[in-house]
């Protein structure tokens, strides 16, 4: 747990939606809601000049579309988390965020306290769903679904990577050099076909191949 507060930005088009979780939120004295935005031009402007921990990011947007704002978030200030916090329960949707840099994807009925929770996985580096997008994430259409075989040690070193460990501790923890643990990462990405390491982990996720 973060010693520091933390420092988080809501993004929705519903004020009543924005005042909720601020109510919610206070009642962690870990978390500081320093803004909140119903437009996605305004949390633009706002990470330019300010520190932001996490933005839970809403969907539809009376300006913008959540999906290629989380982008543009994640391009201007890379260190930002960005939860997406919506009502759109579409796999295709889902998994665009992740692809796009999204650390989670929680659907507006997540008890409070599992949005806590997925906050506090996320700010240890993790990708987090709440648990009916998990259902959702985890039936894929036939042809989405590539299942490549997996050598004991690569399972090792993708359960891992899934908890955000970079290739210098995994090989302190397996005992083995940086450079093999790069090679068996190199080996997952080819297997899953995955263009980095967070669409990795969702399509593990999806297989069920990461411990939960």
């Amino acid at each position: 747990m973060p010693s520091h507060k933390i420092n988080i930005s809501i993004v929705d088009d519903h004020p009543i939606v924005i005042e909720g979780l601020k109510t919610m939120l206070a009642h962690h004295q870990i978390f500081n809601v320093i803004e909140a935005f119903t437009c996605g031009s305004q949390i633009i402007s706002f990470i330019q000049k300010n520190k932001v921990d996490i933005i839970l990011l809403d969907i539809t947007l009376p300006d913008d579309n959540g999906i290629e704002l989380c982008k543009k978030i994640k391009l201007i200030s890379p260190h930002t988390s960005v939860i997406m916090f919506s009502n759109r329960s579409e796999r295709s949707i889902i998994m665009r965020c992740i692809q796009n840099g999204a650390s989670g994807y929680l659907l507006k009925n997540t008890p409070i306290a599992e949005l806590i929770e997925s906050i506090n996985n996320v700010l240890s580096g993790n990708i987090v769903f709440c648990s009916e997008t998990k259902q959702i994430i985890n039936k894929p259409s036939p042809n989405e679904l590539i299942i490549p075989r997996l050598t004991k040690r690569e399972k090792q070193i993708l359960q891992l990577i899934a908890k955000g460990k970079t290739s210098i501790i995994i090989a302190e923890e397996l005992f083995l050099s940086p450079l093999t643990v790069d090679t068996h990462r190199k080996n997952l990405l080819q297997k899953f076909q995955a263009k980095n390491s967070t669409e990795l982990i969702t399509l593990a996720i999806q297989q069920n191949l990461i411990e939960e």
